[in-house]
Order: structure tokens, then sequence, then C-alpha cells
């Protein structure tokens, strides 16, 4: 399998070259831009993850990501100096799929990154191995394609991020089970749960809800059991 490529967009020349350095020692390709604009013209169809500072002079990281967002479902990590859970929560609605607050270690960052390359190479259908061997699953008037990772509502085909189809397909494949946040969490980041991580798992719930539901704030189908946490309502299942 060819080596994951993975673009860096940082306007600290000396962060941008730590990280590239790490990363290459690691044997993955690496490109790098020092500002948001160069960025996206450096972002390449086959690109398996952005790095991508919050906080860079003329356009943002938040500004890079929603344009990035409006033709790639690229996997995004956010690097951002702000620490306040509002921030963070800004960023995953942005489109960012994780974050990394600075000063962060090297090991921490390639855990990140190793957790995200390995989800979207699942979504892209590159893993060898597949959770589910049928081709399509369907229920309430939601197809999922398992095999081209294609979701359509009522015949209408949708654009969901890799965390928001896996999360999707999980509870689809389990109807009317109850997720906790602490359940989704490790199952689709594959990381050690902490309870901050409620949040995250809440804003890609409401993007999700947002991509799917008629009313997103009267959802049909990813229902809230205060508490205890999500499923997927189907009738008929």
């Amino acid at each position: 399998m060819q080596n994951s490529k993975i673009l860096i967009i940082e306007d600290d020349a000396d962060i941008r070259e730590g990280v590239r350095i790490l990363l290459e020692s690691e044997n993955y390709q690496v490109t790098e831009a020092g500002d948001g604009r160069r960025g996206l013209e450096l972002l390449e169809e086959d690109t398996d993850l952005v790095i991508l500072d919050i906080m860079m002079p003329g356009m943002s990281g938040l500004r890079t990501c929603e344009e990035l967002r409006r033709h790639s479902n690229v996997p995004v990590l956010f690097l951002t100096a702000k620490s306040q859970e509002s921030d963070k929560l800004i960023g995953l609605l942005a489109g960012g799929d994780d974050y990394l607050s600075k000063p962060f270690s090297y090991a921490e960052l390639l855990g990140r990154v190793k957790a995200l390359l390995r989800r979207y190479q699942v979504y892209r259908g590159k893993a060898e191995e597949k959770e589910n061997t049928e081709k399509y699953l369907e229920l309430s008037g939601i197809r999922i394609n398992e095999e081209f990772n294609e979701v359509y509502v009522n015949g209408e085909e949708k654009e969901l991020s890799n965390i928001e189809y896996q999360m999707l397909l999980l509870m689809m494949r389990h109807p009317k089970k109850i997720f906790s946040a602490q359940n989704l969490y490790e199952s689709i980041w594959n990381e050690p749960y902490f309870y901050t991580c409620n949040s995250t798992v809440m804003v890609h719930i409401r993007k999700l809800r947002v991509k799917i539901e008629k009313d997103p704030q009267k959802p049909e189908y990813i229902k809230t059991e205060w508490g205890k946490g999500y499923k997927f309502d189907a009738y008929g299942a």
C-alpha cells in the first residue's frame, strides 16, 4: 500500500518543520503550506489527512476547513493554542475531525494521526478486511452502500464525513440499541474515553442529524435517550 499523504497547513515554520520531520520518520509523504490559501492549492484528491492550525493570519484555519469541506471529506486534525471547550467545538462544527492543543507532545500527535488515518482507510474501502460483507444496509428509508460508502435518504444521496458515516453505520447495524457517548467514542475514535469526549460525540451527532433528518430539532432516526445515549430508531426493526 502506498504511504499515506499528509498535508500540514501551519504558519509557524518551526512547528511545521518539527511535525514534518516526525511524520517523515514514520514514512509518511508530507506536503507543507504556510497559509490557508496555499494549503487549499496543495490539497490533492488522494491526500489522506490535513493537519491544520486554527490561528493563522489571513485565511484562518476555520475558514480554510470550511472551504476544504466543500469538495473533500479528508480528515482534518486541528492544532489550536486555545484550550477553551467552546473553541474546540467551533472547530468541530467547522468540519474538523479532531483537535490537539498546543503545546503537544510528538507522541500524542502521532497517536492522533495514526487513529485518523486508520479510520479514513476503512472509510475509503482501503482496509483489507471489512466488518460486514453485505453490500447494502437499508432501514427506515436510509440505504447504505457499504462497498462505496454511500448513504441515501429516501433516494437522495447525502455527503457524510468519515466519522458521520461510521457513526450512522454502527447504529444502523444495531437498531434500537442505546449507545452511550463512551460506547460511540471508543468504537469510532478507537481511543480511551474521557468525560470531555462527550462534547465531541454530541457535535458529530448534531452534524449527522442536520444531514439526514427532515427536522434536526425533532429527529426521526437518531434519537436521544436522556441520561443514557443515542439510538437509531428504525420502524420495523
